[in-house]
């Protein structure tokens, strides 16, 4: 903002001094104004042409102060707009250069591709719970928000390896592909799962078919858009309670949500059956399902169910005390 309000000063002292150099001759010689620029600006530039019109003795020793003058002040414009511009330039430069060295630190982080509104709803959801994440975008006015925003990004084409290399995929948790294009999905989960066989791809897809190429792409999981669009909507006319229900769950605004926790290898729940873990008793969380590591899925477990090293427990309840079990469980 400061670069631009120089540039605009500068510009208006440039188009100042050649205006009022215009009218000097015009009231000193009685020149039309067109032919006082053009000898204000011949003069000003040094190129030595010949005058315009003959100058009387007045209007020679006003020629002279203006090439005495005007000169040093236009040198000085010019020279400032050189400066302002390639100063610019390199703070950009080294903008750009301290923003990867930053994303040359990260790891387990996730790689978001595209940041259209789905992707800036992603990405809103990530930052709002600590996750970091890195966005990868080639449009220009886009680059422009994710400057100002604050978000890690690299501008350039992700289904480049070179761009999902400065991303830091190899060192990444998960990607998610959320360009417009089914083709460029396919290809970016493609790359990404040749860069890093272990990441967890999430791929937007749109056209019928899509969801079969993005699997056999690579990609973890595949959702549409518009089909989960249509199903919510199916769902707020056939099971209205449920779905506001479920919109609280996983709002952040609320102090209850649905979370995922996983228990750790060292937890000390490990081997306990929910009766005695204190879920309910001591935190007051429901259990509403235990996903193996296996993958097995036990849906509204029974008090014996036990709890075993690499289970992902879907619970119920109050925020903070869904954090303290969290604590407890990793």
């Amino acid at each position: 903002m400061l670069t631009l309000r120089k540039i605009i000063q500068l510009t208006g002292s440039l188009v100042a001094i050649l205006v009022l150099g215009s009218l000097g001759y015009v009231w000193l010689e009685g020149w039309p104004f067109f032919d006082s620029l053009y000898m204000t600006v011949t003069t000003l530039a040094t190129v030595g042409y010949r005058e315009v019109h003959p100058l009387s003795r007045v209007g020679q020793v006003y020629n002279m102060i203006l090439i005495l003058s005007g000169m040093g002040v236009l040198f000085y414009i010019v020279t400032s707009l050189a400066r302002v511009v390639v100063e610019g330039e390199i703070a950009e430069a080294l903008g750009k250069r301290k923003l990867l060295q930053k994303i040359k630190k990260l790891s387990g982080h996730y790689i978001i591709c595209g940041f259209g509104r789905i992707g800036e709803i992603i990405a809103r959801q990530l930052q709002d719970r600590g996750v970091p994440l890195v966005i990868i975008d080639n449009k220009t006015e886009t680059i422009s928000r994710l400057a100002e925003s604050g978000y890690f990004y690299v501008a350039g084409d992700a289904t480049k390896e070179e761009t999902l290399l400065e991303a830091g995929i190899e060192r990444a948790r998960g990607l998610v592909s959320v360009v417009h294009s089914d083709a460029s999905n396919v290809y970016i989960v493609l790359t990404a799962r040749s860069l890093n066989p272990a990441l967890f791809i999430v791929a937007r897809g749109e056209e019928p078919g899509a969801e079969r190429k993005l699997i056999r792409a690579g990609a973890d999981k595949v959702e549409s858009p518009y089909e989960m669009g249509g199903r919510k909507m199916a769902h707020t006319i056939l099971r209205p309670t449920v779905t506001t229900f479920m919109e609280l769950a996983m709002h952040e605004g609320v102090e209850w949500s649905m979370e995922e926790i996983r228990v750790g290898e060292a937890s000390a729940m490990i081997g306990q059956p929910l009766k005695n873990s204190g879920i309910r008793q001591q935190y007051e969380l429901i259990v509403v399902a235990i996903k193996r590591a296996d993958g097995e899925m036990l849906f509204n477990p029974t008090p014996e169910t036990t709890v075993l090293a690499g289970d992902t427990l879907i619970l119920i309840g109050m925020r903070k005390n869904l954090e303290a079990l969290e604590e407890i469980l990793h």
